[in-house]
This record gives structure tokens, C-alpha cells and sequence, in this order.
């Protein structure tokens, strides 16, 4: 066997081992990878239904804030100076 035989036998076999261990630690981890996955899928589902619900009920109370201003405008005025006399007497300390 020559000097080059040896050299291309020894890297054929440390490339074979390196991909064998490659192959198996992809195998350990893949389970392991898909539950994340799957559990990270899940959460966002979660909160994307948990996001609508909340952004349905900031819908509806706009509609009662908008509907009350509406048939109380002085009232509604009322508030409105009272909050910024609040306002400024806070911003001014």
C-alpha cells in the first residue's frame, strides 16, 4: 500500500465514522425537536385565539364608549375637561 492508499483509507473511514455520528445524533434529537415544535405551534395557537378574543372586547367597548358619547355629549365634554385639568395639573409638578 502506498502513502496516498492509506491517507484516502484513513480519511474514507473518520469521514464514515463522522457521518454515522452525525446520522445518530439527528435521530436523538429529532423526537425531541418535533414536541418542541409541536408545543411552540400550540402556545402560538393559544394566543393567537386569546389575541382575537381580547381585540373583540376592545371592539365592543369602543362601540359602548362611542354609543355613550353620543347620546351624553355634554357629560362626555364634562369628562373630557376634568381629565385634562387632571392631566395638566400632572404634567406641571
Amino acid at each position: 500500500m502506498t502513502q496516498a492508499t492509506i491517507s484516502t483509507e484513513l480519511g474514507s473511514s473518520t469521514t464514515d465514522r463522522l457521518a454515522s455520528m452525525a446520522h445518530e445524533t439527528i435521530d436523538r434529537v429529532t423526537p425531541k425537536a418535533n414536541r418542541a415544535e409541536h408545543q411552540v405551534r400550540g402556545a402560538a395557537a393559544d394566543t393567537a385565539t386569546l389575541m382575537q378574543e381580547h381585540l373583540a372586547a376592545a371592539r365592543d367597548n369602543l362601540h359602548k364608549a362611542r354609543s355613550y358619547a353620543e347620546r351624553n355629549p355634554l357629560i362626555t365634554a364634562g369628562i373630557a375637561f376634568a381629565a385634562g385639568v387632571l392631566l395638566s395639573a400632572l404634567i406641571r409638578r
